[in-house]
């Protein structure tokens, strides 16, 4: 059914992914899947980065690595059927840019209940399942 299962984790909050990992992970492991964690950092702008410490995007960086390496250990499947990788960008820009750089068929996701604020702005989630080049799946959050 589905063979590269893209799972964009936001470093800043990646417990909020749980169900998104776990699903993903029942179907790699029901259908031989491969799945690649997304995390996307935030570009800071040159005039912030002046303020900010020498190396923190790297820094930063570093830590996301750290933590998606963590996430890979917890999903239950095959060390060879995970990958992952830390981007600098928009969200919405860098999951769609993964899922067609690494041929994914499925992206799996979580949203937060859609707001006042999402229907004048346009949340991440809705701007990719616009536009993604595969499947999106989005589970809601609970609350």
């Amino acid at each position: 059914m589905f063979k590269k299962i893209l799972v964009p984790i936001d470093p800043a909050e990646p417990a909020f992914a749980e169900d998104a990992l776990a699903k993903a992970g029942h179907l790699a492991q029901d259908h031989q899947s491969k799945v690649h964690l997304l995390a996307v950092c935030p570009e800071v702008q040159s005039f912030v980065a002046s303020q900010l410490p020498e190396g923190f995007q790297d820094k930063e960086a570093d830590e996301t690595r750290k933590m998606l390496k963590g996430v890979s250990a917890q999903l239950g499947i095959a060390e060879d059927a995970i990958s992952s990788e830390v981007r600098v960008g928009s969200v919405d820009s860098e999951v769609i840019d993964c899922a067609k750089d690494r041929g994914c068929d499925l992206i799996v996701m979580t949203s937060h209940k859609p707001g006042l604020s999402t229907y004048f702005i346009g949340s991440h989630a809705a701007h990719i399942v616009r536009h993604a080049p595969c499947s999106v799946m989005v589970l809601r959050d609970a609350e």
